[in-house]
C-alpha cells in the first residue's frame, strides 16, 4: 500500500511537472485560448501573412510612388514660372509657304502684357469644328526637337511654324473629311487654348502620315 501510494504520488508530480513546462513552453495560454487553437494559431501561415504584407508593401509603396508621379505629371517638368501665358497673348497666323499637298503657316504668339515673359518648346495645335470648339483628329505632330528659351519683351513675339497637310489627297473612306474653323492653340506649358479663326478641312478618321505638324517656337515675328 505504502509503495502504491508513493507510485501514485510520483506520478501526480511528474504529470505537474509535464504540466509546468507546457504551460512555460505555451504563452497563448494566458490569453485562455486551448492547446489545439494554440497549435492552429503556429500553424497559421504569419510568415506567409507576413510575406504577404511584404509583397503588398512594395504595391503600396508602388502606388504611394505614383501619385507624386501623377503630381509631377500634372505639373510639367519643362514649364517655368517666366512662360508665357494665353491671357498675356494675342495670337495671329501668317501664310508661311506652299508646297505641293502641303500649306505652311506661321503661328506667332505675341505679348501684349506690361511683363517680359519667355517661351520654349511645342504649342499644342489642332483643328476645330463647331460651336463648341469640337477637335477634329489628331493634334499636331511635334517635328524636330525643342529649340531654346526665347524671351518676349512686351510687345515682343515668337511663332512656331505649322505644316497644314491638304487632306483631300487621302483617301476619304479613311479620312473622313470635315470641314474645320479654325485652330485651337496652347502657348507652350500652359493649358488655357487660345482660337484663331481659318476655314479648311481636316480628317476626323486615322490616316497615313499627320494632317497636321508643328516646328518649336522661335523668336520673331514669323515674317
Amino acid at each position: 500500500m505504502v509503495r502504491s501510494r508513493i507510485g501514485r504520488a510520483g506520478l501526480l508530480a511528474g504529470g505537474a511537472m509535464v504540466a509546468l513546462v507546457l504551460g512555460a513552453c505555451n504563452p497563448t495560454q494566458t490569453n485562455g485560448q486551448g492547446d489545439q487553437q494554440t497549435l492552429t494559431t503556429v500553424a497559421s501561415p504569419s510568415s506567409d501573412t507576413s510575406d504577404s504584407s511584404t509583397t503588398d508593401e512594395p504595391t503600396s509603396s508602388g502606388t504611394d510612388t505614383s501619385s507624386p508621379a501623377a503630381s509631377t505629371k500634372a505639373t510639367d517638368p519643362g514649364a517655368d514660372p517666366t512662360d508665357c501665358k494665353a491671357a498675356g497673348l494675342k495670337l495671329t497666323l501668317k501664310p508661311a509657304d506652299a508646297g505641293a499637298g502641303h500649306v505652311y503657316v506661321n503661328v506667332v504668339f505675341t505679348n501684349k502684357s506690361s511683363k517680359t515673359c519667355t517661351m520654349q518648346g511645342f504649342p499644342g495645335v489642332s483643328y476645330v469644328t463647331g460651336d463648341n470648339g469640337k477637335q477634329v483628329g489628331a493634334a499636331a505632330y511635334r517635328e524636330g526637337t525643342k529649340g531654346p528659351r526665347v524671351t518676349l519683351k512686351p510687345g515682343g513675339s515668337a511663332y512656331a511654324p505649322v505644316d497644314e497637310v491638304n487632306v483631300h489627297n487621302f483617301d476619304p473612306s479613311a479620312c473622313h473629311p470635315t470641314s474645320t474653323r479654325g485652330l485651337r492653340i496652347y502657348p507652350p506649358h500652359d493649358t488655357a487654348a487660345m482660337f484663331v479663326a481659318q476655314s479648311g478641312t481636316g480628317c476626323t478618321g486615322s490616316v497615313p502620315g499627320h494632317q497636321l505638324a508643328v516646328k518649336t517656337v522661335v523668336a520673331g515675328t514669323g515674317g
